[in-house]
């Protein structure tokens, strides 16, 4: 289990397109009751909108963090060393409604502030949500990826989240 030091969002040290896209981090949204749900993200960014350091994540209809996404404000994005990996597929394989995948994986959730984050990771970003949309078939220009993305139709919701706190395993 690591010890967090307070940094600012813009000095974080990495590539957010590798450890997203690769590497992958557990987005985990915490309601106000206290509840919360994890699952898995290899799709999502970090950047700038409206003038403050924002991550974005995509959260599909079906999935049971969905519904945390659309009850809570407080999300989190957890980063870890590859020793993880194969914790963050269960992650993403399993479902948080019929089981409590971070005990079922050996992770310690870490409770702050109405965050909800996890001892092991190495880096994490804590974010309030500000912004909601559903991905739309018209809006595509590229057809191409509805195929290949959404045989389904299962279009997901996108959340772009301010910021507020990051922080760095010592």
């Amino acid at each position: 289990m690591s010890e967090f030091k307070r940094v600012k969002p813009e000095s974080l040290s990495g590539n957010f397109i590798d450890a997203i896209g690769s590497k992958w981090a557990l987005l985990t949204v915490t309601r106000p009751d206290g509840s919360y749900n994890t699952m898995t993200v290899s799709w999502g960014g970090v950047g700038v909108l409206w003038n403050k350091p924002v991550c974005f994540v995509f959260v599909r209809p079906q999935r049971y963090t969905h519904e945390f996404s659309e009850a809570g404000e407080c999300f989190t994005l957890s980063f870890f060393e590859d020793k993880y990996r194969e914790k963050l597929a269960y992650c993403g394989r399993v479902s948080g409604r019929d089981t409590d995948k971070a005990a079922d994986c050996g992770l310690t959730p870490v409770r702050q502030h109405g965050y909800t984050f996890f001892a092991e990771a190495k880096q994490v970003l804590a974010a309030k949500k500000l912004y909601v949309d559903e991905i739309r078939e018209g809006g595509f220009v590229d057809p191409s990826i509805l195929d290949h993305c959404y045989p389904k139709k299962d279009y997901h919701t996108v959340y772009v989240c301010e910021i507020v706190a990051a922080a760095e395993a010592v």
